[in-house]
């Protein structure tokens, strides 16, 4: 199979990413097969919407699976199965699975689904999710997914916004307490939405069984009747899916991706980010319905010709905080992404790592970590429990693969604890002062990217190109304005530090709240922690700590809070006026596992705020809601 063509090292190759993005892209697109290959990298003619290999046509679902099977590695597994929740598993090789993706693309061919039409899908972590999305690219749909188990009303606004011929949807997911029914949250949504599916296609599965109505086709009965059909070629500027990012109240942000600005991103980065090659086990520990999903449970690994692992289960709860290690084991896992979360619920529970000691994770050679901000202390406590590097890497739902990372399969860096290391080639990231100047190292600032941004990045939002400039493009002109703040150190790491939002003004002094939380998280009895700022008639804004402690614990929590303030006053200095600190059962987070600081925050403040749809347990909020407001 052929590698991923490689620049003379990171610097060379960073440095002709930004001087010679033609060059450097046309080099790296030669790692996927094209129908028509690209002669031309960039297409500026409309900037700033910007647009990749603008010539070229091809087929993601044939890059993902045909040219594997084309080239000898059919009966290479290229989908593992494991599900704690329902104790199921299961493997597909790549021949297995083209003849399933082709079979279920004759379904959606055959209820009148074609090029450029929308699918909506909306499954829990089941092989058929993996199975539809594929289908979608092998016939040029654009398919949205919506995680699983949204309440009605969030599915609803976005099936008005796609406007989906065709919807796909579970009977039930299955949580590690509750069986979730997902058909009557359908049917709820499809009452809401003014847009009407032609089609729902539901996989029944036995925890739950859903009724069927005059416009539902049984997945397992269509497949039966079906006709495999062959990948439909489309241009490299055609959307692949659409992902929305929000949507409590009004019109939700339908990140677009493309076909061929994708595919080039995501196989360069596998290998080159992520060190990741043809044949290596990848699991990426996260759902489809979240940008690491589609990037890296489905797309990037298949495109390199890896085994990929889908995970029906949670880091701890499924059966115990030993289930990232069983599962290295059981299916050889070379590299784990995963989010920080995650790694701090496997601490809170087995502060020791003792479970890791019951499963041989020799396998496993990098533990990937994105999606929360990686504080050093979870970085120090996985890094010595496993023995390999821990590396940090960040990015967003709109830019679909790394920003800043450590590029450990072009030339490894040394690792920074705080910082996900360097941007990634095609990525001039800025540190931006408020006078839209570059800040000095070790100055705190918007963290901004230079456009273009590179292939793979979002191309605009779904039939609202203005909403996109006005939102991301605005604020400084020629940016891609990221919303996280940061700074750069003499080496040109980059720290993320929050979000913009997150920097507090204490007295006219502007403070970094995760600066405290780096301080809050060293301490050795905190398990996780979040620290927001709330409105103080003297001062404008206080900081408030907010901390869960380890398991098993025997301190008084009122010692813990004395200690973790003074730390913090010792480390930042009396500046920081971090006064209080609240020891917690649980800290709010989404799905995808961010803290809900923003949430937490307007509660504190007073405010009657919605709770975002994302939000993965509701009754935690509702517990801290007292303490938020000093009712207790």
């Amino acid at each position: 199979m052929t590698r991923t063509p490689k620049q003379d090292g990171y610097a060379a190759g960073y440095r002709r990413s930004l001087e010679d993005p033609e060059g450097f892209w046309l080099d790296a697109a030669r790692a996927i097969d094209w129908t028509v290959p690209p002669t031309r990298a960039l297409d500026e003619s409309e900037a700033p919407l910007y647009r990749w290999f603008p010539d070229g046509r091809l087929n993601t679902c044939h890059n993902a699976l045909d040219r594997h099977v084309d080239a000898g590695r059919g009966e290479q597994p290229a989908l593992v199965y494991n599900s704690p929740v329902t104790g199921c598993k299961a493997s597909f090789t790549y021949r297995e699975l083209r003849e399933e993706v082709a079979l279920f693309a004759g379904v959606l061919a055959g209820l009148g689904v074609s090029k450029g039409d929308r699918v909506a899908i909306y499954m829990p972590m089941i092989p058929e999710a993996v199975v539809a999305m594929l289908a979608c690219a092998r016939i040029g749909a654009v398919h949205s997914v919506v995680f699983g188990g949204f309440a009605a009303h969030e599915l609803a606004v976005r099936i008005d916004d796609a406007r989906p011929k065709v919807v796909i949807a579970a009977s039930c997911g299955i949580e590690p307490t509750r069986v979730v029914p997902y058909k009557p949250l359908l049917d709820d949504a499809l009452a809401l939405a003014e847009h009407q599916p032609e089609h729902c296609v539901i996989r029944q599965r036995p925890q739950c069984t859903a009724d069927m109505t005059g416009r539902d086709l049984d997945w397992d009965q269509a497949l039966a009747t079906a006709e495999p059909v062959d990948c439909v070629p489309v241009a490299a500027t055609d959307p692949l899916y659409i992902l929305y990012t929000s949507g409590t109240t009004g019109r939700p942000k339908g990140v677009v991706r493309d076909n061929g600005g994708h595919a080039v991103a995501l196989r360069w980065s596998l290998e080159n980010v992520y060190d990741t090659h043809p044949g290596d086990v990848f699991w990426a520990a996260s759902d489809v319905g979240w940008v690491v999903g589609h990037s890296y449970i489905v797309y990037a690994p298949l495109l390199t010709g890896c085994t990929t692992v889908l995970y029906e289960g949670k880091p701890v709860g499924t059966p115990d905080a030993g289930a990232l290690w069983r599962v290295i084991a059981e299916h050889g896992v070379t590299a784990l992404f995963t989010a920080p979360t995650a790694i701090r619920a496997v601490k809170k529970e087995d502060p020791h790592g003792a479970l890791l000691h019951a499963h041989d994770t020799g396998s496993l050679r990098h533990l990937f970590l994105a999606g929360e901000r990686l504080d050093p202390e979870t970085y120090r406590w996985a890094t010595d429990l496993l023995g390999v590097p821990v590396v940090d890497n960040w990015w967003q739902t709109e830019t679909g693969w790394p920003i800043v990372a450590n590029p450990m399969g072009l030339e490894p860096h040394p690792l920074k604890a705080g910082s996900p290391t360097v941007p990634m080639p095609g990525y001039d990231v800025r540190i931006l002062d408020t006078t839209g100047r570059d800040a000095p190292p070790g100055a705190d600032g918007a963290v901004a990217i230079r456009l273009p941004l590179p292939p793979g990045t979002l191309l605009t939002l779904w039939q609202d190109d203005a909403r996109y400039v006005r939102s991301y493009l605005s604020t400084y002109s020629g940016y891609y304005l990221t919303g996280d703040g940061g700074h750069k150190d003499e080496d040109g790491y980059l720290y993320i530090m929050g979000r913009i939002d997150d920097v507090i003004n204490v007295a006219g002094h502007r403070l970094s709240t995760g600066a405290m939380e780096e301080v809050l998280a060293a301490h050795p009895d905190v398990a996780e922690c979040a620290v927001v700022g709330v409105t103080d008639p003297l001062k404008g804004q206080v900081p408030r700590g907010l901390v869960v402690l380890k398991a098993g614990l025997d301190r008084d929590p009122r010692d813990i809070a004395t200690e973790l303030v003074t730390a913090v006053r010792e480390t930042i200095g009396p500046v920081a006026a971090l006064r209080r600190v609240d020891v917690v059962p649980a800290l709010p987070k989404t799905r995808s596992g961010k803290i809900l600081r923003r949430t937490m925050r307007d509660i504190a403040d007073g405010r009657d705020t919605e709770l975002p749809s994302t939000i993965d347990d509701p009754a935690v909020i509702e517990a801290l809601r007292p303490v938020l407001r000093d009712d207790v």
